[in-house]
């Protein structure tokens, strides 16, 4: 079992010591790295592509990433959980800045892509490893003063991630884009190594390769048929129908071998509690809404209402803000009652509200009432973001403490995955058809190679197609944001459901009795000194 013989644990009443402030310090810088590293990415592509060549090839810069993250996100928790998360989390800081190091020094598009996906191995270890730490140092009833935190790296990383790029790509060239990492990830790596304790773990079960092997193939079909669909090939094709197939066949074999693996990579008992089952299905609502929100809006902003491409991370401010706010209100609120269950319910409600007036706007919209639309989005989101993944931990022992933090991540991802493709698929098709209706043979060939105009482009357009393509935006993003708060509505259905399960840890006056809807769990034992 753990070595429990350090000092007294974390979070029993008081304030937190210093050096447990120095810990949580350098897990937001490594999950910072983790938010911040496509996003800054993205600005800094058409220069990567101008000088390495390879165009055809661009999607892959992030599908690589992308893959790699989702595949290896189970198995960093799994492995932290049976081999301690200390050293498994050093490891994916070491991994990951080999890939950033490595994709620096790129030659061409392909050292870039299996760089990246270097880079997206390690990365997957970073956000599972921010959040089994905060678990096990940290009780749940405490850790919600720390949502604020974990909402405002969030915030920091989508609105400094696109201004940061330009000015690295602009100063210092696109290399440095990757380069930036390395002094933010030795920092993270340094305090972690001297300042973090926790218990030593020796586990003498083997790792269920079989199972890790079907897990990665079903998540790498997943992410790729939402990726393709209808932009590399259409949705009916051979190619996706095939990914369908062999996804669905390795998830099905996946579940099955579960059941009977002796140490499985996501044990199946952890969805015997509903709500942590019901957690899992509300993040993958959030990663579908939250991703999508923040590709499009930003998107509308410039094509219709005319803002500048620079400032396309502080468009987003009214919802990152409100969510930063929201976020630690709710954390604040649980810390002091132990009472969570408002919160996604209240969440959810402003996410379909927020979704559907987000879908209304036109092209007269104002800036501020988009604004205060978004606002409301960003409200609902505040309320979801951390609680889901506090809910989930409280929901499970904690021994799979990892495995749960890895699960509820990967919900999320997969949900992103999909909520770009399917609201990106809908908004591309309605944009397309609104621009063959109004501007005819004009209005297809300006759109045949993409329905997302950037700004050099569409100033270059004649009056009556530039305005056929912004009425065009609008019912692409009407369409894409109706749909978002019509899948928000099963958000809102599995919230209704959640049982106010007590917190453990839960202060002075009332007794930690560790009751769960799922297995008993006992307090966290882990330390920090």
């Amino acid at each position: 079992m753990a070595d429990t013989t350090d000092t007294p644990a974390v979070g029993a009443g008081g304030k937190q010591p210093k050096s447990v402030r120095v810990v949580l310090l350098a897990l937001m810088i490594a999950m910072m790295l983790a938010m911040l590293d496509n996003m800054i990415i993205g600005t800094a592509m058409p220069t990567i592509v101008g000088e390495l060549g390879g165009l055809e090839h661009l999607s892959w810069v992030v599908t690589s990433y992308t893959l790699a993250t989702a595949a290896s996100t189970p198995l960093w928790g799994k492995l932290g959980d049976m081999y301690g998360r200390k050293g498994m989390f050093m490891s994916s800081i070491v991994l990951f800045l080999i890939g950033s190091a490595l994709s620096g020094m790129a030659q061409n598009m392909g050292e870039l892509i299996g760089f990246r996906a270097v880079q997206g191995l390690g990365a997957g270890g970073l956000m599972v490893g921010v959040m089994a730490i905060i678990g096990d140092l940290i009780p749940p009833r405490e850790r919600g003063k720390y949502q604020g935190m974990m909402a405002g790296v969030m915030a920091l990383a989508m609105i400094g991630g696109p201004l940061v790029g330009g000015t690295i790509t602009d100063n210092w060239g696109w290399r440095w884009a990757f380069y930036i990492n390395l002094p933010l990830g030795a920092v993270a790596l340094v305090a972690i190594s001297v300042v973090l304790h926790l218990p030593k773990k020796r586990a003498e079960a083997r790792i269920d390769y079989l199972g890790a092997a079907l897990l990665t193939v079903g998540i790498t079909a997943i992410v790729l048929v939402t990726t393709w669909g209808g932009t590399e090939y259409a949705w009916s094709s051979a190619r996706i129908m095939e990914l369908i197939g062999i996804g669905i066949a390795a998830l099905v074999g996946f579940v099955f071998w579960q059941t009977r693996a002796a140490e499985p990579v996501l044990p199946l008992h952890i969805f015997r509690s509903r709500n942590f089952t019901l957690m899992s299905v509300i993040g993958f609502i959030t990663g579908f809404v939250m991703f999508g929100a923040t590709l499009f809006l930003p998107f509308y902003q410039q094509a219709v209402q005319g803002a500048s491409a620079t400032n396309s991370g502080l468009l987003l401010l009214p919802m990152l803000g409100a969510m930063l706010v929201t976020s630690m209100v709710a954390g604040r609120v649980t810390t002091n009652t132990g009472k969570y269950k408002v919160f996604p319910v209240v969440g959810s409600v402003l996410m379909v509200v927020g979704l559907y007036l987000l879908s209304t706007m036109g092209t007269g919209t104002s800036r501020l009432t988009s604004g205060v639309f978004m606002a409301v989005v960003g409200f609902g989101m505040g309320c979801l973001m951390q609680i889901t993944m506090l809910v989930a931990q409280n929901s499970v022992e904690m021994k799979d403490m990892g495995v749960a933090s890895s699960s509820t991540t990967l919900f999320r991802t997969l949900g992103s995955s999909f909520g770009v493709a399917i609201m990106g698929a809908l908004f591309n098709h309605r944009v397309q058809d609104v621009m063959a209706e109004r501007a005819g043979a004009l209005g297809s060939k300006v759109t045949e190679q993409s329905a997302q105009l950037d700004q050099a482009s569409l100033a270059k357009l004649p009056e009556a197609a530039r305005e056929a393509y912004q009425h065009a935006v609008s019912s692409g993003t009407h369409s894409a944001f109706l749909l978002g708060a019509v899948v928000a509505v099963v958000a809102l259905a599995a919230a209704v459901f959640v049982k106010e399960v007590p917190l453990r840890g839960a202060g002075p006056k009332a007794p930690d009795d560790g009751r769960t809807d799922g297995p008993a769990a006992p307090a966290p034992v882990a330390e920090a000194v």
